[in-house]
């Protein structure tokens, strides 16, 4: 018996901010003192580094729960199946649903029992729930999915990534450049072919690295203290990251017994293009390899960084022919690696 992906879909916002859109934000550094060079000097160093020229923000009547609907409606229809038949809807999200224009944060009822509300499912066995795990959530959706329909819990699960960080951004930060919208699903099944998910590896750092994101106050001291928006000590984050992902990535593929060589694609957390490609050549560097060309589709460029929904996004989107040289074979050996706020590190090997 394996587990594979047998239907994806999502969903990508129509509203584009390019970074020119931010030429007009008065950014500030943490103290509140100006910035020494100009908004255009801050931006281009930004796309340099990032890779980011354009993301996707949520239309303003959207919440992050109605992008997941969305993407979990495309999945569903692509895996032919009946919504009824699913018994787990695992949403991850790190936010609940934040609407435009407001402060709070709602996640009662969960997102997931919203997207069931949503695709009318009658069958009370079909169990909808959170989970909170930054950025690495949708794959640790993947992983819960996984050892449910392993252990005999469940046939098929839906797995969703969605988030609307547009929403809890704090305009006076060159960090809100990063952040972007968006939705990716996935539906899981039982399988009794060859394809599937081989191995999984996930680890928690919070030690000391638990607070390295957090939610803070404006850099702006004329905003309102009691408002909070996503910050992050990018630094350090940069730092844990090449420290620890590719190690994790190497525990994760040594544990599924397939040699580096026969590794087609890696799909990696969109969080910043340097940053990726540098723990991907260190993996590599770890087998006493080079990094082959095109292992890593990337979609950062104009969609940003939407945290849980970079990778589901990601993956639908090379798989039905939308991230051009992309594409993977019957057969394939894939994959996926995130890292994100907890700190959380985790890693899939999936044969496609």
């Amino acid at each position: 018996m394996n587990v594979k992906i047998t239907g994806t879909g999502c969903y990508i916002p129509s509203g584009v901010e390019t970074n020119e859109d931010f030429d007009q934000h008065e950014f500030l550094n943490a103290d509140g003192s100006p910035i020494k060079h100009n908004t255009n000097i801050i931006i281009k160093k930004f796309q340099s580094i990032t890779g980011i020229d354009e993301r996707r923000y949520a239309e303003a009547h959207h919440s992050s729960s109605d992008l997941g609907f969305f993407a979990a409606q495309k999945a569903i229809a692509d895996a032919n199946i009946d919504p009824e038949e699913l018994d787990y809807i695992i949403f991850a999200q790190n936010f609940g649903d934040v609407k435009k224009g407001e402060i709070q944060s709602d996640a009662v009822p969960s997102l997931a029992s919203r997207v069931k509300h949503s695709l009318r499912i009658k069958n009370p066995k079909c169990v909808a729930y959170d989970v909170v795990f930054g950025c690495p959530g949708w794959l640790e959706g993947m992983i819960q999915g996984y050892a449910f329909i392993k252990a005999g819990m469940a046939k098929k699960c839906l797995v969703i990534g969605s988030e609307t960080l547009s929403r809890v951004i704090d305009k006076h930060d060159r960090d809100s450049m990063i952040y972007s919208d968006g939705a990716g699903a996935t539906v899981i099944e039982v399988t009794d072919t060859d394809s599937g998910i081989i191995a999984h590896e996930t680890a928690t750092y919070s030690y000391e690295e638990a607070h390295f994101l957090f939610f803070g106050k404006s850099y702006n001291a004329e905003l309102s203290e009691d408002i909070r928006y996503i910050k992050m000590y990018g630094r350090k984050i940069y730092e844990f990251a090449l420290t620890y992902v590719p190690t994790a990535m190497k525990a994760c593929l040594d544990k599924s017994g397939v040699a580096i060589q026969d590794l087609k694609k890696i799909f990696i957390h969109q969080a910043n293009e340097k940053m990726d490609e540098a723990i991907v050549e260190r993996f590599y560097r770890l087998y006493d390899k080079e990094v082959p060309e095109g292992i890593m589709p990337m979609t950062i460029h104009n969609l940003g960084n939407s945290s849980v929904a970079t990778i589901p996004t990601l993956f639908d989107m090379v798989i039905k022919g939308k991230v051009k040289d992309q594409e993977i074979q019957k057969g394939d050996i894939i994959m996926f690696a995130s890292v994100g706020s907890g700190m959380n590190i985790n890693a899939i090997v999936y044969k496609y």
